[in-house]
């Protein structure tokens, strides 16, 4: 039973004792279907004459989580309308003081005032959204479950040829078991001679 270089490094709840140094250890490197396992030191998993680590080239690569491009554009739109704000409420601000002046109860226009830019700042946006245009919230950005991946190793090609020839041994001696059973045993008599 042959098994492919692919190991998966997989997080277990007991320690045992790394492959190479025998200090205790909880990372294990596993076959796709557990035929082959070894528990080693997070310090040789970066070592490469143990093993390397295998990068999917389908994979996306991990990227930058905002470009620069995108914050000076979201930066410059802000801006502008921060810009567009102001120069409201220095309108509204005159209507206001002209509004105070025509009515006899200053106190009541300038309320109403208050209320109406409180109602279209209330309506323009209850939750900014993100950079990007993306809702800020973790749930909408986040919806889909992500499955989890393990990362893939290589072991050396002298380190595979090692636990190769272990598993060869261990099913011959297997295979010995089963079969010595059947085999006739030695003669019984007197010694010839």
């Amino acid at each position: 039973m042959s098994f492919q270089n692919v190991y998966y490094k997989r997080a277990t709840a007991t320690p045992r004792a790394c492959y190479v140094c025998s200090k205790p250890t909880t990372a294990c490197l596993a076959t796709a279907n557990a035929i082959d396992f070894l528990y080693t030191c997070e310090a040789h998993l970066s070592d490469t004459g143990f093993a390397t680590e295998l990068i999917d080239p389908g994979a996306p690569a991990p990227k930058e989580a905002v470009s620069k491009e995108e914050i000076a554009r979201v930066k410059a739109e802000w801006e502008a309308k921060e810009a567009r704000k102001k120069d409201k409420d220095k309108d509204k601000g005159k209507d206001v003081k002209t509004k105070e002046t025509d009515k006899s109860g200053g106190k009541d226009a300038e309320g109403e005032g208050e209320k109406e830019e409180g109602g279209k700042k209330g309506a323009e946006s209850p939750s900014p959204p993100g950079p990007g245009g993306l809702p800020s919230s973790p749930t909408a950005a986040g919806s889909g479950a992500a499955t989890p991946t393990h990362k893939r190793y290589s072991l050396h090609r002298d380190i595979f040829s090692m636990r190769q020839a272990e598993h060869r041994r261990k099913r011959q001696t297997k295979q010995m078991q089963e079969l010595a059973p059947r085999l006739p045993g030695a003669p019984h008599g007197s010694p010839l001679g």
